[in-house]
């Protein structure tokens, strides 16, 4: 009887970790772009890795903005790694329109994103949770 509980409780704890979140989905603010704005990526899964749309965009007083932008994947491929490490993955910088090889390291509600073009990287700053 004992034995059956146990390994009901740990059949019930493995199968809520599988099913649980990953704690990088959600919604994030990025970090001031090289014109003064920034945006809201929307952080999901897409295959066994993790992809972000833009799904708005602000000007530099926080005033929302139309952007031609809105809609487009900005983060593709990133994939879990050590505890709170992604990488392997792309991210597309609309400001500078480039595409760099990133990495990103979560540390509860922030997101430290870094990237690099061939030998040139960039510190694409530390995004924030918004939900």
């Amino acid at each position: 009887m004992i034995r059956k509980l146990a390994l009901s409780a740990g059949f019930a704890l493995v199968a809520s970790t599988g099913f649980a979140g990953n704690p990088v989905e959600g919604v994030w603010k990025t970090s001031v772009d090289d014109n003064g704005n920034y945006g809201h990526i929307e952080v999901t899964p897409c295959g066994e890795a993790f992809c972000g749309i833009l799904v708005k965009s602000f000007d530099g007083s926080g005033k929302a903005m139309a952007s031609d932008n809105i809609g487009k994947r900005i983060i593709w491929d990133m994939k879990p790694a050590a505890e709170g490490s992604y990488d392997s993955g792309k991210i597309w910088s609309p400001d500078r329109d480039k595409t760099y090889a990133s990495k990103m390291q979560l540390n509860g509600d922030s997101l430290a994103v870094q990237g690099c073009v061939m030998f040139i990287c960039r510190d694409g700053g530390t995004w924030t949770r918004v939900k």
